[in-house]
């Protein structure tokens, strides 16, 4: 399962044991298909870029201090940066389908 993290901004990969075939992979939980992985990869993007803006907001108001400001934002540039990352590849893939022939 792909999740990412908001702290690094950088995708989380959980393996499946070697022993996991096609029947566990249809015995996943409701809701744990590729759009809703999107969807919680966008909706943590978004989260991650509101906390950064917050950051540098209380950084101009003097309330935090300039270095939890520096590392707010560089997280939140991070994790925008993985999220362009997986929408490049998503398109890509996308176009690549689409070119082939049926």
């Amino acid at each position: 399962m792909l999740s990412l993290n908001i702290a690094s901004g950088l995708p989380e990969i959980g393996l499946r044991p070697a022993g996991a075939g096609l029947a566990s992979a249809t015995a996943q939980p409701a809701g744990s298909d590729f759009a809703s992985l999107l969807g919680r990869l966008a909706s943590d993007t978004a989260a991650g870029v509101q906390q950064g803006e917050a950051a540098a907001l209380a950084g101009i108001q003097g309330s935090l201090p300039l270095q939890t400001v520096v590392e707010r934002v560089m997280a939140a540039e991070r994790t925008l940066q993985a999220a362009l990352a997986v929408r490049d590849k998503a398109v890509s893939a996308y176009q690549e389908i689409s070119r082939m022939q049926i």
